[in-house]
Formats: structure tokens, C-alpha cells, sequence
């Protein structure tokens, strides 16, 4: 069968913290790995077709159009469904309930009468085991259970009639009527649980979701946009490890039919990092301290030895492989699980992780015994190889090279930790750190910027310029109204955007040793508005924040970048890296506006330390 054409941004997600299901506009339920996000899928289609398993929940009349919106501050998706004979609303959520891995389906009638159609097709291990499917019965009625080596799941609901390879059930709804769907995953070794109680599990999951919606702060711009993206954040991170993964899918692809296609189920540093930053801004210090933990249990042993990602659990080998029986999505192949990123040296994320624990510290967090010890080994590392080059934030797979943004980033770490010492009074070499620091700065004027241009460039001796360089202002590496950040600005606008824009870099140029290109990506955009408010540019700002807003999809999510020829968004979904950025953005837009430049310390010239010399 041809892979499935059903957009992206046509799919809604809800999660439990735990792991996430994408169910699209049409109400098929196209991807869920269970019990954890890096788990196998038992419903791939949305990287094949119907065969890789689906679990599909629609009225049979084709006719029928829908509308659908999540729950305020919540993650419980409602559907409202409209035929020529009625109304119902579907509402599909994933239970905050004893940690189980269920999903709840609940169809309500509000007015005349709906009939529906269940279709449910299991295949467990990326669709490649085809389950032993049998009936039990339960009080109330009978249950449907599917099992393929270590994996089991349990349907409850209309009982189901199998067809060939899947299962199937009609029911019809009317005014008041409830009919509740749901599948429930355990160990294949174990007994089926209990069923839900699906009043409880919507109660808890409901109150779970908003009170912890409710604490965010302070106020933003596009608070709408924010909360969701807030949320999104939550919905990411693992609720017992405290690991947050990058998105919740694998292989969607970067350009449509391309070979660009990679696993994002896991937890980069440098995402993780840049998450916590956003979460403390907005008052979630319980999350930014469980991250640390997790920070800490993940790189504990030899520096040399750390990683650019982990497992959610704090897992090292994430080997890359193929899955060449799916078809992918819109058939982009190869379809791969893990990621061989694993293994690269980028400098950037010693940066990343410097600055998040130092914002902790500022935001009033005490060091544990372990951290500050860990923070210097990780620089004493650092230290004897910061002068080798490495694969960037864009984690290339051609050459190594020496990447300005990188060596920014090895900056950030020296420059935080003289701050540590300076500020907090913690222990440690920092006149030597002050020298390195000093060194580095050095290094990336005389190597990493064109006078002749007036730009950043994106590796020593290369011309080109690389998005990522917008995080020179937010690292407080130079203000943003600093007249090189603004030339490199100003190359940015000529060389990378596009219909208004930012790549992220030019694929022609080679230096990711991939075919192919890709579309515009969206935190580089979001980048540009947070910089375009820094540097004074608010109208700019505002008119490009509306813009990349009106990408999210109908329940406000975004993936990782958008085609705005065709208009439909590209790459895995939902992408923790677009929303923490929408998020930043907006606070720099009202930062700007209030004209709070607290918000912002390293911009507009305000912080005078940073500013040591002018280069020009």
C-alpha cells in the first residue's frame, strides 16, 4: 500500500508524561510507542500505512466534518463531530493515573443520533509483529487482547469483529449516550490490569494538566501561544527520570521524499538545557531541579566520556539503524531508529550546560554536593580539547570543522564559570578561566568574523553565514545592537532567508556531507525575533512573531520547520526546540515593549563587563 499523505500538522498529541500518541484530523490514532517514547511502536502508520497499525475512531458518515481543540490547559483533546443525523464529541486523553499506560477514547452524544466506526490494527516493533489476538471476557463485557513478545494490550469498549488482520466495531450514539474506548498496555508476562475508571482518570488528568498550567509566569504576549508551548515542554519530559526528549516522533522528514530523516525520541543536552532555561523564566523550578538530577546521574563518570544525548533514562548507546520495511512518511527513507549523533564532539552543549546551571543558581537553587564538582571536571575537559573541531549544533555527519557558534559556546562555559566563582563564591582556577575565556574571545574575532563583510561566519574560513549565530546576544557574548551582531544580521536576511524565513544554513555549500535540502527552520526564526526586539527592531519582531504563530497547527502545535510553498509543516512534531524558542521570543517581545531590559541582560549594551572592547 502507498504511504500515508496525511499531513503533519493534521495531527493532535496527548501524553502522560510518559510517552505520546498523534491522532490525526481524521481521528486515526497513527503513531504510539508504549510504555516509554523510545519504545517500538504499536501503531506506525504514520511512517507507512494502515498496515505498520492505526487505531481509527470516526462516524461512518463520510460527510461528517469536525472540529477539535484541547481542553484549556490541558492536554485532553476534544473532537466535535457533525453529521447529517447529529452531534458528538470525542475526548481522548492519556489518563495521570497510577502510572499506567492507558489511552481513553470517550464518545458522547449531544444531539440526535452519530453512529461510529473503530477500526484497530496492532502490530507491535515498528510494525513488523503481527500480535496473537484473542477475546476475554470482563464484567461488563468482552475484551480484546493482543500480545507479541514482551508486548501486551488490552481494548476495551464495542466488542470487536476481526476482519482479515485488524478488528473492527460499529456503535451508534445518542443524545447523553457514553461509550468509552480504552486500550490499556502491560507486560505481555503479566495478567491484564483492571479496567480504567474513566470518570476518575478524566477528573485527575484534567486537574493534573491546569493546575500545573496555572502556575506559569510571568505574563507574556501571545500567552495563548505560550501556555501551549509551555505545555508542549511538560508533555516532553518524562515524568520519572526528569529526561526531555525532543519530540515525540522519528523520521518525519526534513523535505518531502528526502533522506534527512532522524530519530528525535531522545534528550539532547542542549535542548534539554535550553528547555529548563525557558521552564525557570516562568516560575517551573520543581522541573528545572528534576532536570539537574537527571543532568547529573547522566554525565556522572569520566568527562571524556560525555555525550551530545542520552536515553531518557539516561541510556549511552543509541545505535542507528534502518527499518527498510516502512515505506515512510510521504515516503521519505530511510526510516531510522536511534541516532548515530550520539558519537560526535560538539563543543557547544559544555556552553549549553554551563549556562542553564548558572541560570539555576541565579534563579536562588543550591548547589548539590555533586554539582559544582561535576561543573569542574566538565571544564577541566574542556579546557585540554577545546581547540579541536568539532560536528556543531547542526550535528553535521561530513568534515569537522571549527564553528564560530561553537567556540561561542566553549566561551559561555569558561565565561560562567569565572561568574560561579566571582558571583557565587564557589572554588575554582578562575583567573586561569578568565585567560581561556579571554583566549577564546580572541580566537573568534580574529578567526570567525569577516571585516570585509562585517559578519559572524559559520566556520573558520568559510564564508557563509549559520542561524545558530543569533545566540551570540542571548549568551551574552556581544549586545545585540553590538554594529557586528548587526552585520552579521543583515547577512543572515541576504543569504538564508527565504520568503521572509531562516534556513538554517546553505545545504549547498555541502558541509553536512548530506544530499538534499531542507525548509526554513522555525527556532532559527524564532532566534531572529528575539533579536530583532533586542536590537530595537519591535515592529519587526511583532510582524515575524505573528507570522511563525499562524504556522502552529489548529491545536497549536508546531514541528521543526516549515515548507511555505506548500504550506505544511516538516520534520518531527512536536518539536521542543520551536516551542521553547516561540516561548523566548515572546518574553523578548515583552521585555522590549515594557521596556524591562532585566529580562534581557545581555543586549542593548547592558551588560558593561561583557562589552571589554571594541573590535571593530
Amino acid at each position: 500500500m502507498p504511504a500515508p499523505t496525511t499531513p503533519i500538522e493534521d495531527y493532535a498529541i496527548i501524553g502522560d508524561c510518559h510517552t505520546a500518541a498523534l491522532i490525526s484530523r481524521g481521528g486515526s490514532m497513527d503513531w504510539l510507542c508504549m510504555p516509554r517514547f523510545d519504545a517500538p511502536s504499536l501503531f506506525g502508520a504514520l511512517l507507512d500505512s494502515a498496515e505498520a497499525g492505526h487505531w481509527s475512531l470516526a462516524p461512518t458518515d463520510e460527510a461528517a466534518t469536525v472540529q477539535r481543540a484541547y481542553l484549556p490547559g490541558t492536554f485532553v483533546l476534544r473532537s466535535v463531530w457533525r453529521t447529517a443525523g447529529g452531534e458528538a464529541e470525542v475526548l481522548e486523553f492519556m489518563p495521570m493515573l497510577d502510572r499506567r499506560a492507558n489511552i481513553v477514547r470517550r464518545v458522547r452524544g449531544l444531539s440526535g443520533t452519530v453512529e461510529f466506526r473503530e477500526r484497530i490494527r496492532i502490530r507491535f516493533a515498528y510494525g513488523e509483529a503481527v500480535p496473537w489476538v484473542r477475546q476475554i471476557p470482563y464484567h461488563g463485557g468482552n475484551a480484546l487482547v493482543a500480545t507479541a513478545g514482551p508486548d501486551a494490550v488490552v481494548v476495551r469498549g464495542p466488542r470487536l469483529t476481526a476482519s482479515g488482520l485488524a478488528h473492527s466495531a460499529t456503535f451508534a450514539v445518542g443524545e447523553g449516550d457514553t461509550v468509552d474506548l480504552v486500550l490499556t498496555w502491560y507486560p505481555s508476562h503479566r495478567e491484564p490490569p483492571a479496567p480504567v475508571d474513566v470518570d476518575k482518570g478524566l477528573e485527575r488528568t484534567t486537574r493534573w494538566w491546569t493546575d500545573w498550567a496555572a502556575r506559569s509566569e510571568p505574563p507574556s504576549p501571545f500567552d495563548e501561544a505560550v501556555q501551549r508551548s509551555l505545555l508542549v515542554l511538560r508533555a516532553l519530559t518524562h515524568e520519572d527520570t526528569g529526561g526531555i526528549v525532543a519530540a515525540a516522533t522519528t523520521s518525519l522528514p526534513e523535505s518531502a521524499g528526502g533522506e534527512r530523516n532522524w530519530d528525535y525520541r531522545y534528550v539532547w543536552l542542549r535542548d534539554a538545557a535550553l528547555t529548563i532555561e525557558v521552564l525557570m523564566t516562568h516560575g517551573y523550578r520543581e522541573e528545572a531541579e528534576k532536570w539537574r538530577t537527571w543532568l547529573l546521574r547522566a554525565i556522572a563518570g569520566d568527562p571524556a566520556d560525555v555525550q551530545i544525548m542520552y536515553g531518557i533514562g539516561g541510556e549511552r548507546r543509541l545505535a542507528e539503524y534502518e527499518l527498510p520495511h516502512l515505506s515512510g512518511h510521504g515516503g521519505a527513507v530511510p526510516v531510522r531508529v536511534g541516532n548515530a549523533a550520539y558519537l560526535q564532539r560538539q563543543w557547544d552543549i559544555f556552553g549549553e550546560v554551563m549556562i542553564a546551571l548558572h541560570s539555576a543558581r541565579k534563579a536562588g537553587m543550591d548547589e548539590s554536593r555533586f554539582s559544582w564538582p561535576l561543573q569542574r571536571a566538565l571544564l577541566g575537559f574542556l579546557e585540554q580539547n577545546w581547540e579541536q573541531p568539532d560536528r556543531g549544533i547542526w550535528e553535521i555527519r561530513g568534515q569537522e570543522q571549527h564553528f564560530t557558534h561553537s567556540r561561542a559556546m566553549v566561551w559561555a562555559a569558561f565565561d560562567r564559570a569565572v561568574r560561579g566563582v566571582r558571583e557565587f563564591g564557589l572554588d575554582g582556577p578562575v583567573e586561569r578561566w578568565e585567560t581561556l575565556r579571554d583566549r577564546v574571545r580572541d580566537e573568534i574575532y580574529e578567526r570567525g568574523f569577516d571585516t570585509e563583510r562585517n559578519t559572524f561566519v559559520q566556520h573558520y574560513g568559510a564564508p557563509g553565514v549559520d542561524a545558530a549565530l543569533l545566540q551570540l546576544p542571548q549568551i551574552g557574548f556581544l549586545a545585540a545592537d553590538d554594529p557586528k551582531m548587526l552585520g552579521t544580521v543583515k547577512a543572515m536576511e541576504e543569504e538564508l532567508m527565504t520568503d521572509g524565513l531562516l534556513l538554517r544554513y546553505r545545504t549547498e555549500s555541502g558541509v553536512d556531507g548530506l544530499s538534499g535540502t531542507e525548509h526554513p527552520f522555525l527556532a532559527c526564526s524564532f532566534w531572529l525575533v528575539e533579536q530583532y526586539a533586542a536590537s530595537g527592531r519591535v515592529d519587526d519582531a511583532r510582524r515575524l512573531m505573528e507570522r511563525l504563530v499562524s504556522f502552529r497547527n489548529d491545536v497549536g502545535l508546531l514541528s521543526e520547520e516549515y515548507d511555505t510553498g506548500n504550506r505544511t509543516q516538516m520534520g518531527n512534531t512536536p518539536q521542543a526546540l520551536s516551542h521553547l524558542t516561540l516561548v523566548r521570543a515572546a518574553d523578548a517581545i515583552a521585555a522590549a515593549e515594557r521596556g524591562n531590559e532585566d529580562r534581557l541582560p545581555f543586549v542593548r549594551g547592558k551588560d558593561e563587563d561583557r562589552q571589554q572592547d571594541d573590535r571593530s
